[in-house]
């Protein structure tokens, strides 16, 4: 899974989620329909915004949901999921762009690619979505020969590129594909005047996951000696920092101009989930919630407990230091535990691991029957309200937002 918009389950509402992972779940098995099961390891979290984008603009049918058989990415239950040309429309545009980040690695010599076997192969897989991607595409009116043509100048510039070269020259052909992906599902969905604003909004789409992708790795490219934009072009951290802040503006700014029939959705991943992206980025957030309760906010960052807050300071009551006790004595031993064998622990372990439950649900340790957290929990929870400068003008991007519960009344 790649992508830069990574919503955590916990700051969506219950209806936000169900629809969220509808659309994920959708573009996996548009994959698996029209290409092939492999086809569906290229399913990603930024490719099902183009099947958001579609069903925001589209009059409600009675055919936009079926129900999914048992997977196991959902713990084995069933679920329904989005179907229809915004899934499909997905599919095409997700298989151009894993084409392209396996032609990136390939032209970056990355871990195994750096052998000619192996780099071979993945030109012809690459070669393969390719044409499945334009195949597809093709059925719903859209050329994917503008994303190919983006993907080839893609190298051109980069090679082309030195100390002083502006930034955005760089990001121009990620911005015209993204624009060109967006814009088309004004033209799904029937609304030929949202064409522009959504071109607009994708083309800054392109550059915040370029920007942020480069961002991300600009430390390992640094260490292995691949291409980076920003170490290529001389571009600060700060500028960077900028250039995504511009981008996020003007995609709130785009989506405004756009004419929608349900917008929560994409509202909440291309305002809210967008800005945490950037902060993920460059580590300017802190996660707000752990597994294990325990609130990790700027409070915790410093060693002290939100004001106003209630019951027990956080921590093991058990163990010394920080929330423990000043005489354990006091204390009553801590409970036993009625633990498992090693053998029969392995095997919970196996069918947890095989459900993934230990991914992506809540379940008891194999061993010691604590509850716990899959792995998507440890994340970067909070109100999807939360520091967002809308506050400070409703108008900007929280008009009419009922995306959330979190109270927020636009009165800070």
């Amino acid at each position: 899974m790649f992508g830069i918009v990574r919503p955590c389950t916990h700051r969506l509402s219950e209806g936000l989620r169900i629809e969220w992972m509808a659309h994920l779940c959708g573009l996996c098995l548009a994959l698996r329909s029209d290409h092939g099961q492999f086809a569906r390891v290229v399913t990603n979290y930024d490719g099902l915004i183009v099947s958001v984008l579609t069903e925001a603009q589209s009059e409600r049918t009675t055919g936009w949901r079926r129900t999914a058989g048992p997977c196991p990415l959902r713990a084995m239950r069933t679920a329904p999921v989005a179907r229809g040309e915004g899934a499909r429309l997905a599919a095409a545009v997700s298989l151009v762009l894993a084409s392209a980040k396996v032609r990136d690695h390939v032209a970056d010599g990355d871990g195994l690619l750096r052998r000619r076997p192996v780099a071979a192969a993945a030109r012809r897989v690459a070669a393969g979505w390719d044409r499945a991607g334009a195949r597809a595409g093709a059925r719903l009116g859209f050329d994917t020969a503008l994303l190919v043509d983006a993907v080839d100048r893609q190298t051109g510039i980069e090679l082309a590129a030195g100390p002083g070269t502006s930034l955005l020259t760089v990001t121009e052909p990620t911005e015209t594909a993204t624009a060109a992906a967006f814009a088309h599902t004004a033209v799904l969905a029937g609304k030929p005047r949202n064409a522009e604003p959504l071109a607009e909004a994708g083309r800054l789409f392109g550059r915040l996951a370029h920007l942020l992708d480069a961002v991300e790795d600009q430390a390992a490219d640094a260490a292995s000696g691949a291409w980076n934009p920003l170490t290529a072009t001389g571009t600060s951290r700060a500028e960077a920092r900028r250039l995504c802040d511009d981008a996020l503006h003007g995609v709130r700014l785009a989506l405004r101009d756009a004419e929608f029939t349900d917008a929560k959705l994409a509202h909440v991943l291309l305002a809210h989930e967008l800005r945490r992206s950037v902060d993920r980025a460059f580590g300017t957030e802190a996660c707000s919630h752990r597994a294990d309760g325990v609130l990790l906010d700027g409070a915790a960052v410093t060693g002290t407990r939100p004001d106003g807050s209630f019951g027990p300071p956080p921590g093991n009551p058990y163990a010394p230091g920080p929330g423990g006790p000043v005489s354990p004595p006091q204390l009553p031993p801590e409970p036993p535990r009625d633990r498992r064998g090693l053998i029969a622990g392995c095997l919970v372990w196996a069918g947890l691991a095989c459900t993934c439950q230990m991914c992506c649900g809540t379940f008891e340790d194999p061993w010691s029957h604590q509850r716990r957290e899959g792995l998507c929990s440890q994340c970067d929870c909070g109100d999807c309200c939360e520091a967002c400068d809308c506050c400070s003008n409703c108008g900007d991007c929280c008009d009419g937002c009922d995306c959330c519960d979190c109270g927020c009344d636009c009165g800070c």
